[in-house]
């Protein structure tokens, strides 16, 4: 057996799933009886979905059936990054929500501080846009992983993986 222990802290989500969750709100905003002949567009690009619409108040219904989609394919609303409102003219508005698709910096030193001030003997060590953490104890990986889980402070889904 091994004295080291080790699990990468990551964000990964199924894009073929959000996809098939973007593609499931543009039909259900089509066909919703209080969204239907609102102009409602969602487009998906690589980096973010753009929601289009008459107002904030159909943005917000859009919001909810696209979280609603994706909550039912397993991908995590938390990747979903909400920008301002924004007015485009011809009584419109937009609203982008960039994808989280990597840890940041800020984001990599905060689960970096956590483990090492609630957990002394793990070694957190940050490479590239991937968190490892090395423990001699398996129990104190899954500790670690129930702590990161719980704290609702860190707005971006984690994935942990790579568990050895």
């Amino acid at each position: 057996m091994a004295k080291e222990h080790s699990m990468d802290i990551s964000i990964q989500f199924d894009l073929q799933e959000l996809i098939n969750a973007v593609d499931q709100a543009k039909r259900e905003a089509l066909n919703r009886y209080d969204l239907k002949n609102s102009g409602i567009e969602i487009d998906l690009g690589d980096d973010f979905i753009k929601v289009t619409a008459q107002g904030e108040i159909h943005i917000e219904a859009v919001y909810g059936v696209l979280v609603q989609k994706m909550l039912g394919r397993g991908v995590s609303p938390k990747i979903l990054d909400r920008q301002k409102i924004e007015e485009i003219g011809g009584m419109r508005v937009r609203q982008e929500m960039k994808l989280i698709k990597a840890l940041d910096q800020e984001t990599e030193k905060k689960i970096s501080k956590m483990i090492k001030d609630a957990f002394p003997k793990a070694k957190p060590t940050i490479q590239g846009e991937i968190v490892r953490v090395s423990s001699s104890s398996i129990d104190g990986l899954q500790a670690i992983i129930a702590l990161l889980r719980a704290d609702e402070s860190l707005k971006v889904p984690l994935d942990f993986g790579n568990y050895r």
